[in-house]
């Protein structure tokens, strides 16, 4: 099938699709990705540089509309509430993440698709409609890209704003022609370079910022009638030809109708880069089989894929927290001492804990040929720790924690709601419950407000 195939099929997909044609258990896998969003969009609204976004947005942008500006508690365009909450929703490295794509579609789709969702009046069955559709496409573009893209290119960010797009052409009703225009638009706005991490610059939240903004804006502008690129893609001068080198456009279509990648999609129990948790989860299970103390640990050799290396690789010692979050020996420097590295303990110990430290200097990754094999895929977690006592001890783990194989119930996934919802201090944990009922009742929401 050839590219201007593949991107008419993925839009003729799109504007077929409907909530009849979906299966409850997706639906209801959606409802959970919703919630985890909001979540993590309340837990980044007090971090830096989200306050950044927002003073951006209150100088530039109205202060009035009918977009909600989930932290700020407070309302605006769609186009500043979608930036706005797609800078909060990932800072806290808390959002979901699909494995073979390497996106996190949470953090892009919903941001855009509840800001055109309240601007157009729209029920919760057509945002959840909308959202599939974002994660459907946006999925298989993340995966057709190929491992060359991620190299250089922050997916979210660049596949990111195509999937943005979708979501919302899906949720204005535009026809075929008219979703591919608005793919268009999104592919010649996309961007995210990783250059960001080697100087713990603020960057990463502009990636998500922009690709739910600028998805938007390409369906939005794409219904008023603005052309876009028809092989923009995989065309001679489109997306693969500038960004990857082993793009497979079979890729974009696989399954499609079948095979619903949205229920692929992983949830995040530690707060940090999720290169980091198949070898976090490794040496938790490791302690806990054997026994072990941090101070019985003398060496970590943390086996990984190659693209954890190009991410995680280029952070000694972290200048940040957020730049913490990509530090391999500070995520397995907090397992070993406290046995978790959610946001509590990445705030309070992740920069200054001597153990933790001790454990960073320790800690050295090295590729692993059976770890790289299986990625993206399947995302393997093998440690060998040097003890004290001369032993040699191995961990593995095959599915980190959140991954559908390794699930985290509903029951947990609303714990960790209310834990990092109210983190911020802007909703108490009255407000948090009542919210949490309003989300889980987004299926029968003729409109979606969730500031009342």
């Amino acid at each position: 099938m050839d590219a201007v195939d593949a991107t008419q099929c993925l839009a003729r997909y799109v504007a077929k699709l409907s909530i009849d044609t979906i299966p409850g258990t997706v639906i209801d896998r959606t409802e959970d990705l919703f919630l985890d969003w909001v979540g993590s969009a309340l837990a980044g609204w007090s971090m830096h540089p989200v306050p950044v976004f927002e003073r951006f947005a209150a100088s530039m942008g109205p202060d009035f509309g009918r977009c909600e500006v989930l932290g700020a508690r407070r309302r605006t365009s769609p186009w500043f509430a979608a930036f706005v909450n797609g800078a909060s929703s990932h800072v806290a490295e808390q959002d979901d993440l699909h494995n073979s794509s390497v996106l996190h579609p949470a953090t892009v789709v919903f941001p855009a698709v509840l800001a055109a969702a309240q601007d157009r009046q729209m029920p919760g069955s057509a945002l959840l409609v909308a959202a599939v559709a974002g994660y459907e496409v946006g999925i298989r573009v993340g995966e057709f890209l190929g491992r060359s893209h991620y190299r250089h290119f922050h997916t979210t960010g660049t596949v990111g704003t195509v999937a943005a797009a979708v979501a919302v052409g899906k949720l204005l009703g535009l026809d075929q022609e008219r979703l591919v225009d608005a793919i268009g638009s999104a592919g010649t706005q996309a961007a995210g370079l990783w250059e960001f991490l080697r100087d713990a610059a603020d960057s990463k939240q502009l990636h998500t910022a922009k690709a739910a903004a600028d998805g938007l804006t390409a369906a939005y502008m794409a219904e008023d009638g603005l052309t876009g690129a028809k092989r923009v893609l995989d065309g001679a001068q489109g997306m693969a030809a500038g960004m990857s080198s082993d793009a497979d456009p079979a890729r974009l279509v696989d399954g499609l109708g079948s095979r619903w990648a949205t229920t692929e999609t992983s949830f995040k129990l530690h707060a940090s880069c999720r290169h980091t948790h198949p070898a976090a989860d490794a040496l938790d299970q490791l302690m806990r089989q054997e026994g072990l103390a941090h101070t019985d640990i003398v060496a970590i050799e943390a086996r990984v894929h190659q693209a954890a290396l190009d991410v995680l690789g280029r952070v000694e010692v972290p200048l940040s927290v957020h730049q913490a979050k990509f530090s391999m020996g500070t995520m397995l420097g907090l397992i070993a001492v406290f046995g978790k590295a959610g946001l509590d303990e990445f705030d309070r110990s992740a920069l200054t804990d001597p153990d933790v430290a001790r454990i960073r200097t320790v800690t050295r990754l090295v590729f692993d040929p059976e770890v790289d094999q299986a990625y993206p895929a399947r995302w393997l977690g093998r440690v060998l720790v040097s003890t004290a006592d001369g032993r040699t001890l191995a961990g593995a783990i095959d599915e980190p924690r959140g991954d559908p194989g390794n699930p985290l119930s509903r029951a947990e996934l609303e714990g960790k709601f209310m834990h990092i919802g109210g983190r911020s201090g802007t909703w108490s944990g009255v407000e948090l419950e009542r919210l949490l009922g309003r989300v889980r009742g987004i299926r029968s929401a003729q409109q979606m407000e969730l500031l009342r």
